[in-house]
């Protein structure tokens, strides 16, 4: 979906931040979900980033979104969606990702950026990255009509969030969902074997020469085996994970997110096929997994509808 393609109307606005393991990004997003044209922004973070340099991205960001916000805009407050861990009563963010910026006041420099440009402060909302893309999912996405949902990305990290009977379930330290954590073969954990870094780096032990995700893709479609068993095992094992998640909670539906989601054309039905071999029950293995209704837009809509919704 792009903002060109979310029904009009509404004039509440919120401001939205995503921070991720490789990038932020801000934008405001109109009631209805639609992001303002122009307001969207990104900023590198990495494993090198500092609590000086996620200060100056933060406050970058946010000065090109607030400079879109439309004349007469009731800008109602501002929504955060973070890797995580995160501690959502001190504000701060634990990123596994980013460990230079453990303990970062991210709702702190938000609200600093944001007054600076309004002269006013602003209402902020903190949770992680995975509840918001659920949240956005459950409002506007694939997981619509779910009774039990669970909606994940698989990038950089490996993270996600539930929403059960059209609530977003954070958990209680908001961290909830947090899948990639979770151990699997070998004592790895999920996100070390299956992200796309982890996926790249076990592709070269296996003598492969590329270096990205993107490499993987690339070799992968050109008929390179050991970029392509690389992606079957990613894939077999966030199904496997998802198998559990779907057996403890009994979920409709899983929508899968996040660039290395797209390395093949195939990897959702792969996640299927190994979610449905491993499921322990009949209900669980009965769990549909779709591709993300909402592209890359997912996070941004997520974190403000932790403010609009």
């Amino acid at each position: 979906m792009t903002s060109t393609e979310v029904p009009s109307g509404g004039d509440r606005y919120a401001l939205a931040v995503d921070i991720g393991g490789t990038k932020m990004e801000a934008a405001v997003v109109r009631g209805d979900g639609a992001l303002v044209v122009g307001s969207r922004s990104r900023q590198p973070t990495g494993r090198g980033a500092t609590a000086e340099s996620l200060d100056a991205a933060v406050a970058a960001i946010i000065r090109h979104a607030l400079a879109q916000l439309p004349d007469g805009g009731d800008l109602v407050g501002a929504g955060i969606g973070s890797a995580g861990p995160i501690d959502r009563d001190g504000g701060r963010i634990l990123p596994v990702n980013m460990p230079l910026a453990d303990g970062y006041g991210l709702v702190d420099a938000v609200r600093g950026a944001a007054s600076a440009v309004l002269g006013r402060e602003l209402p902020v909302v903190f949770g992680h990255d995975g509840g918001a893309l659920a949240l956005a999912e459950s409002w506007l996405g694939a997981t619509a009509d779910a009774r039990s949902s669970l909606s994940i990305v698989v990038s950089t990290g490996v993270g996600g969030g539930f929403v059960v009977n059209g609530a977003y379930i954070a958990g209680a330290s908001g961290n909830a969902g947090h899948l990639g954590q979770v151990r699997r073969e070998g004592g790895l954990t999920l996100e070390e074997i299956a992200s796309g870094p982890a996926s790249a780096a076990w592709a070269r032990q296996q003598g492969w020469a590329g270096a990205t995700g993107e490499d993987l893709a690339r070799d992968a479609a050109a008929g390179d085996a050991v970029a392509r068993a690389a992606i079957e095992r990613s894939a077999k094992a966030v199904g496997e994970a998802l198998a559990d998640a779907a057996t403890l909670v009994d979920l409709d539906v899983v929508a899968i997110g996040g660039g290395f989601s797209r390395v093949s054309d195939d990897y959702i039905d792969l996640v299927q096929l190994a979610l449905s071999a491993s499921a322990a029950h009949d209900y669980s293995r009965r769990t549909r997994v779709v591709r993300s209704g909402l592209g890359d837009e997912g996070p941004l809509i997520g974190a403000a509808a932790l403010v609009l919704r």
